[in-house]
């Protein structure tokens, strides 16, 4: 599978930090079952301990022995969506430590749509608690490239999977006590509404605890200034480049996604007083994009 997967299983297997490609973007990994093997990942990126972690199984049994809880709703969505871009939240068993959670009795949990994460789930006999690989508030990292920049020597192992295909994180989906949208993403509310009803979206905000994770309101961001701009008013001042949709950014929100977080950190490198980005459509599609391009943006 990879030359090194059996050394990476190792690491997680003794409490160590083992970044590795999902199909979203690539996760700092740990041992979800060990406190202080979590405590590391939050050291590593500079996290806040209000931000909950996703934790990352290989199969669903697997994450029905993490969960209180495993309601029809669930069985439906991980029947459709698993391995895919979808996060759960759901009730936790007491062995989940509460660093995983924010402190929070309910726990996100996804199965990754790529062979070398579910691989490595599997080499290491552990669940991974695995946040996006990067400084806290930066850019997520799609190649490993990108996670050797932002965290260097703070990881152990990073395993080398080629770019992600997804491109921007899951969608996180609170199932209890009834079906609320936390983060959007490309499986859109439209589509999980098809298969189990009604969702409602997230009407407030615990400062404290957060109930997933990426719901702070500046993340996802590149160090240059990023402007969101509607029918190409760019700014007046200092030299930027203008990426659109149909024009320099692909057309379709998945290829957009798929292109995004790749195209700022190129961009981030060039020397730019800023990115303007034309706001994509107010489209079901394209609800992920435009929540991490709003967070991106320089207030």
């Amino acid at each position: 599978m990879h030359p090194d997967l059996d050394k990476a299983a190792a690491l997680i297997r003794s409490g160590r930090l083992v970044a590795f490609p999902t199909e979203t973007v690539y996760g700092l990994g740990a041992d979800a079952l060990n406190p202080a093997a979590v405590a590391r990942i939050f050291a590593a990126k500079g996290r806040p301990a209000s931000s909950p972690l996703i934790v990352h199984v290989s199969s669903v049994e697997m994450a029905r022995s993490l969960a209180a809880e495993w309601p029809d709703t669930a069985e439906l969505l991980a029947a459709r969506h698993w391995p895919g871009p979808l996060t759960l939240v759901l009730p936790k068993r007491p062995c989940i430590p509460d660093a995983v959670t924010a402190g929070l009795p309910t726990v996100g949990l996804r199965m990754p749509a790529h062979p070398l994460a579910l691989a490595l789930i599997e080499a290491s006999g552990r669940p991974i608690a695995a946040p996006s690989a990067n400084r806290f508030t930066e850019l997520s990292p799609t190649s490993a490239g990108h996670v050797g920049k932002s965290l260097g020597d703070r990881v152990d192992l990073i395993l080398d999977g080629g770019s992600t295909p997804v491109g921007i994180e899951s969608t996180v989906l609170a199932l209890t006590p009834r079906p609320t949208l936390l983060r959007p993403g490309m499986i859109s509310r439209e589509e999980i509404e098809a298969l189990i009803g009604r969702v409602e979206l997230l009407s407030s905000l615990n400062p404290e605890a957060h109930p997933a994770p990426g719901l702070h309101a500046r993340h996802y961001s590149p160090r240059t200034a990023l402007v969101l701009v509607r029918d190409g008013q760019l700014p007046e001042a200092g030299r930027g480049i203008y990426l659109k949709p149909g024009t320099n950014m692909p057309e379709t929100p998945r290829d957009y996604a798929s292109a995004l977080y790749s195209t700022l950190h190129r961009l981030d490198e060039a020397g730019y007083d800023w990115i303007a980005v034309e706001e994509p459509p107010d489209e079901a599609a394209w609800a992920g994009i435009r929540d991490r391009l709003k967070r991106a943006a320089t207030p």
